[in-house]
This record gives C-alpha cells, structure tokens and sequence, in this order.
C-alpha cells in the first residue's frame, strides 16, 4: 500500500509505503520492527511478533515523551494482555493497537495535525 501524504517539516519522519514485511519512511525501507515519531527512528526496536511485546520495548517508546502511542500488531490486529501495556497506563498516555497498515495510516495523519504521535510497528 501507497501512502500520499505531504504535509509536514523537511526533516518529519513521514511513512511513504507499507508492505507485508517492510515500511518506508521517507527514502529508507526498514524490514524490521522500528519505533518512529517526527523527530526520531529507532530500527530494530525488538519484537518481531505482538507475543514478543515486553516492558523493555515500551519504555524504548515512552522515552520519546509521546502525547499518543500507536503500537502496529503486524498484519493482523492481536491485542496484547493489560499487563503488558501497563507501563503505558500507569503513565497516563493514550494509546491504540491497530494491525500494523493501520498505525502506519493513522500515524501520517496524527502527525500532520502537529500531534506528538510515537509508533512502534511490528514488521
């Protein structure tokens, strides 16, 4: 899938593709797991699979100081258990899991309305 987009800054990290296995941000495709916002991009950010979704790979998202977290599953929306997230509760942020497509889609325009979006997507 193709994502047309064109809005924000020259340096925003914008998601241009995403394919079965890959994402393209800006120029760069990236067949691994990544953590992206406007400003950072953080490759191999760990789990290869929505089971593998730990504290540690949370904490890689909450440092960015996001006003909503965006976690892609994959291709397939899978909802990770409540203790899992509960590094994200207990620090009062908003956040939504979406098959991976989605977060990348949702992603593009949260960050065009100038929201502080932080994703972590599953490839």
């Amino acid at each position: 899938m193709k994502i047309h987009l064109e809005a924000g800054g020259i340096n925003d990290h914008l998601i241009r593709a995403y394919t079965t296995g890959s994402v393209t941000i800006n120029a760069d495709t990236y067949e691994a797991s990544l953590v992206v916002s406007r400003s950072s991009l953080i490759r191999d950010w760990g789990p290869a699979v929505i089971d593998e979704l730990n504290a540690t790979h949370l904490d890689t998202i909450l440092a960015l100081e996001p006003e909503l977290i965006l976690i892609g599953t994959g291709d397939i929306l899978t909802f990770p258990p409540t203790e899992t997230l509960r590094p994200v509760i207990e620090a009062g942020i908003g956040y939504e899991i979406m098959d991976t497509g989605a977060a990348c889609r949702t992603y593009n325009v949260l960050m065009a309305e100038g929201r502080e979006i932080v994703a972590g997507l599953i490839i």
